[in-house]
This record gives structure tokens, C-alpha cells and sequence, in this order.
């Protein structure tokens, strides 16, 4: 399950251009038997990531979650204690529901000023030693200085920025597939 904004939502794209539909194809084509749901928003933040996912646990019960959510918040300036703990409440569901989790760091510009946005990605390195869940990179890293990448808002990542999105996912979660089909076998 992929329980991100519109950086995974396929905001500006047609949803098969996205980079958790590319993810879907490729685990297919890997012969993989997993199933990926998408239960992405664009707009969302961690308190309406956290407010859906009980039912999404309930409806769902995924093996394995990714985590994408932050971005909205830190634009919006939220304050980090209310991230901190939404992420936090987030990560201990899951690992309560006995999902493996990646969690996706988000970044600042930084015209929010050198103590909110270290504040801001300290949060994530935190709480992925806190729950041991796995740490990706940013994802949009090597994308977002690079205008042909990046839709007119400067915001969100084109069409061709998507599969460069999901190599840099990838190797995490084909790690853990590899695992749960080990471990299935």
C-alpha cells in the first residue's frame, strides 16, 4: 500500500504515468504476486493520512506500506510537533497491523528558515530508528532542481520524472518483496 500526496498520487498525469502505477507494473513483470494499492491523495498531510488509516488497515491489511505523506504539512507550515506525532501514530499502526513500512523522507525549500526545515527532516530519521521501519531517500532528489523534470508549479514531478521516482524506490521495496517471498516459501 502506498499512503502518500500528489507526489504519489499522480498529480498533473494520467494516473498510469504515476510512479506507484509504474511500481505495479514492475512487480508484475518481476513475477512478484503482490498487489499494490494506491490510497494516495493529492492535498493530503499526515493528519488526513492518519485519519483514513484505520479503514484503510481494515479494508486493506497490507504486507508492506510505503509512506509519503509530510510534504503538504511543511508547506503549510504545520508545526513539527503535530508532523511528529501524526507520523508517529501513523508508523505504530502499521507496525501494529504488522506491515513492513518504508518511510519516505520529505524536504523544504529552504525559505522556511534553517530551524523548521532540519527540525522538519530530523522528524523522519527519528522516527525510523524509533519504529525500525526502513528509511528511503527523498524522492524527489536530483529531480526538483531540474526544470524539465518538474510541472509549471514547480512543485510536483512531470510524467518523465516518474520512473527516475521509482528506481529510486525500488531497491527497497524489491528487498523487502524478496524477503515475504522467502519467507512465504
Amino acid at each position: 500500500m502506498i499512503l502518500g500526496d500528489s507526489l504519489s498520487a499522480g498529480y498533473g498525469m494520467r494516473v498510469e504515468q504515476g510512479w506507484v502505477a509504474l511500481l505495479a507494473q514492475r512487480i508484475t513483470a518481476q513475477g512478484y504476486l503482490h498487489r499494490v494499492v494506491n490510497a494516495s491523495i493529492s492535498g493530503d498531510t499526515s493528519a488526513g493520512g492518519l485519519a483514513r488509516l484505520g479503514q484503510l488497515l481494515a479494508d486493506v491489511r497490507p504486507q508492506f506500506t510505503v509512506v509519503e505523506l509530510g510534504g503538504n504539512d511543511g508547506l503549510r507550515g504545520v508545526p513539527l510537533d503535530e508532523l511528529r506525532r501524526n507520523l508517529d501514530e501513523i508508523l505504530a499502526q502499521l507496525c501494529a497491523a504488522g506491515s513492513e513500512v518504508l518511510l519516505l523522507p520529505m524536504k523544504l525549500p529552504p525559505n522556511y528558515g534553517p530551524a523548521y526545515t532540519q527540525g522538519f527532516e530530523q522528524i523522519y530519521r527519528d522516527l525510523a530508528a524509533k519504529h525500525g521501519v526502513l528509511l528511503g531517500l527523498f524522492i524527489l532528489e536530483d529531480i526538483a532542481l531540474k526544470p524539465e523534470l518538474m510541472q509549471a508549479d514547480g512543485i510536483h514531478p512531470t510524467a518523465a520524472a516518474q520512473p527516475l521516482i521509482l528506481d529510486r524506490v525500488w531497491p527497497l521495496i524489491e528487498s523487502a518483496l524478496r524477503a515475504k517471498t522467502r519467507d512465504q516459501t
